[in-house]
């Protein structure tokens, strides 16, 4: 566990996240599928999407088994999160999220695609978002420096990840945090640059509770 103070505010915990996570993590991903734009989830009402995320977010697969999820805490509310797998786990982690669909015929065949999303050999950050109210403070920095600790248990010395060509905030701080773009790919409409960052020995001690 990582704690923070923020200008005397509040406390910024970064930690593993738990299953009764799952119903604060959902609304922040699902920011991130809005952006992607995927053709597959214009018609699905949110709150099926959101009970879709929720599922997902409980299973031990992105807890603790073939994925790992991070979260930042503040006030006792989850504010940021950070998501990643090794990349040959990337097929077990998309059928999570597929299964987690199947309760309801509004969903398209695989509506949150099926574009491999990682390169190889890296430990891959599929998602990293923080609450809108929350960004400018930090915590998407927080995030990533915690990030090094998972892939090195994971036994990756690289960690990659995706960045909208139409996001160019979110690239400079992959740059500060010595990210370089190394590829571009398509993922669903949009076009994203494929950045990685090669990592050390554990640095960071995140609780694993």
């Amino acid at each position: 566990m990582l704690t923070y103070r923020n200008g005397g505010i509040f406390i910024i915990t970064i930690r593993e996240a738990q299953k009764d996570d799952a119903g604060q993590i959902a609304p922040l991903i699902n920011i991130i599928f809005k952006e992607m734009e995927l053709e597959e989830l214009e018609d699905v009402p949110d709150p099926a999407v959101l009970k879709a995320i929720t599922a997902a977010y409980q299973s031990e697969a992105y807890l603790s088994g073939a994925a790992t999820t991070v979260v930042a805490e503040a006030n006792g509310q989850v504010v940021g999160v950070a998501f990643g797998y090794p990349d040959e786990n990337e097929q077990k982690v998309d059928q999570v999220l597929e299964d987690a669909t199947s309760f309801s015929d509004v969903f398209a065949d695989d509506p949150f695609g099926s574009d491999y999303e990682a390169f190889k050999n890296e430990w891959y950050l599929d998602s990293i978002v923080v609450d809108p109210k929350y960004q400018g403070m930090g915590i998407g920095g927080k995030l990533l420096e915690a990030i090094p600790e998972e892939a090195v248990e994971d036994d990756k010395s690289v960690v990659g990840l995706n960045v909208d060509f139409e996001n160019p905030g979110a690239k400079a701080l992959y740059d500060r945090h010595g990210f370089k773009t190394v590829g571009i790919k398509k993922i669903g409409d949009h076009w994203y640059f494929h950045m990685q960052r090669e990592i050390q020995q554990q640095i960071f001690s995140v609780n694993r509770a």
